[in-house]
């Protein structure tokens, strides 16, 4: 009796489960896969890359006076594109921190990360005046680094993040 009781639970709660777990599966899903997408003033695209699940993505140049890189990092939260952090060896010309934007810390080597910074951009884009290969703007995914430099020196482009499929808005 015990284990007829059992089976029939069992039974139950197999095809209950997965009325249960849809759900969970469907908001794992509803987090899209992200698309940077970098285009020149004619709405011709440069570039475009797959970011991973949380958007995470950085602009990286070299300083266009000390030659040092510069590292700005962005990414997706609730589908707001938001800056970061920033990481600079030295605060040198046009370069610093602002109060109350972020929080700003020393890294290892003397240099200044300013992390939790949280600048929402508006439209989930910005304009880039792409500079030459000396600055060498570039894009750094993970491992992957696409060099707008060698695609657009010199050139104002458009950097926009949205979800993968999706057709976006027209330059302005």
């Amino acid at each position: 009796m015990i284990f007829r009781r059992m089976g029939s639970l069992a039974g139950c709660l197999s095809r209950s489960l997965p009325w249960v777990l849809l759900p969970m599966a469907v908001n794992a899903q509803s987090n899209p896969p992200w698309q940077l997408s970098v285009s020149d003033s004619n709405q011709t695209a440069l570039v475009e890359i797959t970011l991973p699940e949380a958007g995470r993505w950085c602009l990286v140049w070299n300083h266009s006076v000390q030659g040092f890189p510069v590292t700005d990092c962005f990414r997706m939260k609730k589908g707001q594109l938001m800056l970061d952090s920033s990481h600079t060896p030295d605060f040198a010309a046009g370069l610093g921190y602002t109060s109350g934007r972020g929080t700003l810390k020393s890294d290892d080597k003397h240099g200044y990360r300013i992390v939790d910074m949280q600048v929402p951009l508006p439209n989930n884009h910005l304009w880039l005046r792409v500079g030459d290969p000396s600055v060498n703007h570039r894009i750094k995914v993970g491992s992957r680094v696409v060099s707008l430099s060698r695609l657009a020196a010199d050139t104002l482009v458009e950097i926009r993040v949205q979800p993968t499929g999706d057709t976006g808005k027209q330059l302005q």
